[in-house]
């Protein structure tokens, strides 16, 4: 039985450095103050790092708590496309969709995340919503109804990658809990398509190596909380090196309820699937290939 290195609950304001992040808060000047610059990052260069979001006191049970549930990862090296639709789906000559590469980083599914951690607390933590949504300019955000998907913690171990890929959800947020000894560098395209434009030759070019003026790389620590337009930013983490694995907990939420991943897409992340993803396509808002 795998234990828990933090025992029960948090509270977010337990979990938060407040004194930097002030969730006990809402709508105060502190508060407006970072959902401001969070903001003109992400209309910027479509990311916004929010350093030391987690105390520092926490960083190292944050790390071996998620260490401890690392094993449950569903780890099948699989080839991927960037849409994460069948290598095989009938797409013209020349789509970047025809590109195949190869996926070697694990999940975590949510239903395998104990309550109790501090990022399943997090995560369902009303306030903790309320402060993302700010920051992306949104009304509000919803969890994903999908039971596998919603939370999820990546981890890529040494000689793997998480290759060039797209979000289902539109807008990603994530932590990562432990890095690796070398390499394991977070790149991305800022909205290299749009909700009526894929931009397929954009794309084609960074799949190819010839797009690295389209890319941005950030140094992430552990306990940075991360912003970003996954939807339409395609990005990937670079193959990781020495004897580390590096794990990230992701936080999936929607502007809109009942989002469920389809299930080619779940079968690829978990290697299973529940009635949830063979009862019902996800909600979209858009005609953008997965």
């Amino acid at each position: 039985m795998i234990s828990m290195s933090i025992s029960g609950a948090v509270s977010v304001d337990e979990v938060v450095d407040t004194d930097r992040y002030p969730l006990s808060d809402p709508d105060g000047p502190a508060w407006r103050a970072v959902v401001a610059r969070a903001r003109a990052e992400l209309d910027d260069i479509g990311c916004c790092v929010l350093a030391d979001f987690v105390r520092p006191s926490l960083l190292d049970a944050l790390e071996r708590e998620c260490a401890e549930i690392a094993p449950l990862a569903h780890g099948r090296v699989e080839l991927v496309n960037a849409y994460n639709i069948a290598i095989d789906a009938p797409l013209p000559d020349g789509h970047p969709g025809r590109t195949v590469m190869e996926r070697g980083n694990a999940f975590v599914a949510r239903d395998h995340i104990p309550v109790s951690s501090v990022i399943h607390q997090l995560y369902t933590s009303p306030v903790f919503q309320r402060f993302v949504a700010d920051c992306f300019a949104l009304p509000g955000l919803y969890e994903l109804a999908d039971p596998l998907s919603g939370l999820c913690l990546n981890v890529i171990a040494p000689g793997r990658a998480h290759p060039w890929h797209f979000d289902t959800n539109e807008f990603t947020v994530s932590m990562l809990t432990r890095r690796a000894d070398r390499d394991g560098v977070f790149e991305y395209c800022p909205n290299i398509r749009s909700a009526g434009e894929e931009n397929v030759d954009d794309v084609a070019a960074v799949l190819a190596g010839n797009g690295e003026h389209l890319v941005r790389r950030l140094t992430l620590r552990p306990g940075d909380l991360q912003l970003f337009r996954g939807r339409l930013a395609l990005h990937r983490v670079s193959t990781v090196r020495g004897g580390r694995a590096r794990h990230t907990a992701i936080f999936a939420y929607s502007q809109r309820p009942g989002v469920i991943g389809s299930a080619e897409r779940t079968r690829q992340l978990f290697g299973r699937v529940l009635s949830e993803h063979l009862a019902a396509e996800a909600v979209r808002g858009d005609s953008l290939l997965d």
